[in-house]
């Protein structure tokens, strides 16, 4: 029979935070270029109003302007003839005043403010001439007026002259005068409208450096939140936790206790992370953990009672081999990339101290009476240390977490003493099998059938032809093997441990098996199987009860999946 050691992948999809934060920001930066659109376009709107605005009173200033001057020609006007009056009264002479550059003015006035070709107040008025006469044409000296003769057409026309540019003058500089205060007016409105294109310009720019200053200090402030409070914080603070509490409420009772930065923050970040399921009760924790740490920590619950902070904790796991757990040692499963103060030559030493074992044997009696003899087994403590999470404190030595973790199989196998007793097996036999049970099977079922095929197998005094015997043998168990090498695995080594050549258990455990297989291997299933073999890309077992079915098993889910 052909055994594989499938180890089972562990994939974890996980999205960056980060990277979230990133993409709340590329939206508030779309926003921020439509809310810049929209500023635009009200400031076109504003541009427009404020033009419409200084056009209408241009146009009323304009108006205003030019009832003022009409008001002043009506002035000049009864000015004139108010003399014309007093040189008749007092010259007795018949000049004649002519309005002609009067009418010029109003004209051109009329056309100024009035482009549309209504006539105004002042050219509707009728056009008079002031006709004054003399009754004896004495001059004021008592001679006779040479006015009496008749004038000649040169001097007609030399008054005429001389009249018509005097009232041209005056037209020229009224026009002149209106002109000059028009551009002025012009002026202004393009310099205020200069000014609120640049005021206009300047908020755009202030909201623009806001929201990109905005959207980093946020992101800045989740970053540092994300991170331990104080990384250099070797304190441990002790938080309860009550029952029942939500993620927004824990968050709240570690930001009071000083344990994260932000409730907020923490409470977001579990939604995004989809942490939940938080345990209640008391909790050790330091502000160096990030909120990953933190979090962990959160799920695997809490103590009933406060209990002394540790330094640290040591994770063994289910299936591991002395080897590997002497390296766990080393590791301080509570933070990330941090070490413990121990050694893996001070816990291999330990493992193999024969003094250090007798003790543990006389202090578990149960567990440890039918313990393998040194020149049997590679590691006699192998098997016998439950795989678990464990702390350590500043006065926790070596020999210390040994025996917690045997005492904590000897509490585990406890309930299982009488049941092993009544089955004439010994717990080294349990336990031996367990550790292959461990390794061959991943779901429960498939461990209470594996484990009823070997009992099958040994009741039948045929061997167990496992691969993990093998693997360990060589010491290559818990490495990653290929598909090639484990289906040409050499079974024909020479080792007690090779359950090809040999028929029964190997004279003790390859690793720690977990609970689920020492609970399979005490109550195994009742089946009629003597062979099974794992399909390499499902991870599924195949049972057979004859050895032609074990083969086509073989080749189907094994040889030819390994050829292609």
């Amino acid at each position: 029979m052909t055994e594989l050691n499938d180890d089972k992948p562990k994939t974890q999809k996980e999205k960056s935070f980060k990277e979230q934060i990133l993409a709340e920001l590329e939206e508030a930066n779309r926003l921020r270029k439509q809310h810049e659109i929209e500023l635009r376009q009200k400031e076109k709107e504003a541009e427009e109003f404020a033009r419409r605005t200084a056009q209408l009173m241009a146009e009323y200033e304009a108006e205003d302007r030019r009832e003022r001057e009409e008001a002043r020609i009506r002035e000049e006007k009864r000015r004139l003839e108010e003399k014309a009056k007093e040189a008749l009264a007092h010259n007795q002479i018949e000049p004649t005043v002519d309005n002609q550059k009067i009418k010029d003015v109003l004209r051109n006035i009329d056309q100024t403010f009035n482009p549309n070709g209504t006539k105004s107040d002042a050219t509707e008025g009728k056009s008079e001439s002031y006709l004054v006469r003399a009754t004896d044409g004495i001059g004021a000296d008592g001679n006779p007026d040479i006015s009496d003769k008749p004038k000649t057409s040169s001097e007609s026309e030399s008054k005429d002259d001389l009249h018509s540019k005097h009232e041209s003058g005056q037209s020229d500089a009224a026009e002149t005068d209106l002109e000059n205060k028009v551009g002025k007016r012009r002026k202004k409105r393009q310099k205020t409208n200069s000014l609120a294109g640049k005021i206009a310009l300047c908020l755009i720019t202030a909201i623009i450096i806001a929201l990109l200053a905005t959207g980093f200090f946020v992101y800045r402030y989740v970053d540092s939140s994300i991170k331990p409070l104080d990384s250099s914080s070797t304190e441990y603070i002790t938080v309860d936790i009550p029952e029942g509490s939500g993620n927004k409420y824990i968050g709240q009772i570690l930001e009071k206790a000083g344990v994260i930065k932000s409730a907020t923050v923490f409470n977001y970040y579990t939604k995004f992370k989809n942490y939940s399921n938080f345990q209640s009760g008391y909790y050790n924790l330091q502000a160096s953990m990030d909120l990953d740490e933190i979090c962990k920590l959160l799920k695997e619950g809490g103590t009933p009672q406060p209990e002394k902070p540790s330094l640290g904790k040591i994770l063994v796991t289910e299936g591991y081999t002395i080897k590997q757990i002497s390296e766990a040692v080393i590791k301080n499963s509570a933070k990330k990339n941090a070490s413990t103060p121990y050694s893996s030559e001070d816990f291999l030493k330990v493992v193999q101290d024969e003094a250090f074992i007798s003790k543990m044997a006389a202090k578990y009696p149960k567990l440890l009476s039918s313990l393998p003899s040194a020149d049997q087994v590679t590691y006699r403590l192998e098997g016998y240390l439950f795989p678990a999470t464990y702390s350590y404190y500043k006065e926790t030595s070596m020999e210390d977490i040994v025996e917690e973790m045997i005492s904590t199989m000897d509490s585990y196998m406890s309930q299982y003493y009488d049941t092993i007793a009544a089955s004439g097996k010994s717990v080294n036999d349990v336990l031996t099998l367990a550790s292959l049970v461990e390794k061959e099977g991943s779901t429960d079922d498939d461990r209470r059938n594996i484990a009823s095929v070997f009992y099958n197998r040994m009741n039948n005094n045929m061997p167990l032809q496992s691969n993990i015997a093998i693997l360990y043998a060589m010491g290559k168990l818990g490495e990653e093997t290929s598909l090639a090498a484990d289906a040409s695995i050499d079974t024909s080594i020479d080792s007690p441990y090779n359950v090809y050549t040999n028929t029964g258990l190997m004279p003790g455990p390859v690793d720690s098996p977990s609970l689920a297989a020492i609970e399979a291997t005490v109550n195994p299933a009742s089946t009629d199987y003597y062979y099974f073999v794992a399909d390499v890309k499902t991870g599924k077992v195949y049972y057979s009860e004859n050895f032609d079915d074990h083969q086509a098993n073989v080749e189907k889910y094994v040889n030819s999946q390994i050829n292609e």
